[in-house]
């Protein structure tokens, strides 16, 4: 994970949901290294790729792929 200065914007190694279709459909993305070396998972929209992320710590990400599984 690095600090784009142009952008002053994270630029992470982003992952995308195993659920994703590889169409741009509704999808998550998360960044895993970011995740193992600082305990923060950054979440992003994969439609909007250069939007704003959510940081959640890894309790909460569990709750939100239990909460993706259940409601799908």
């Amino acid at each position: 994970m690095i600090l784009n200065p142009d952008e002053n914007r994270l630029v992470c190694d982003w992952t995308a949901s195993s659920y994703s279709n590889g169409q741009g459909g509704e999808c998550i993305e998360w960044a895993p290294k970011h995740a193992a070396a600082t305990g923060e998972v950054l979440v992003r929209d994969s439609k909007t790729p250069g939007g704003p992320h959510l940081t959640l710590s890894p309790e909460s990400f569990a709750g939100l792929v239990a909460f993706a599984k259940t409601h799908g």
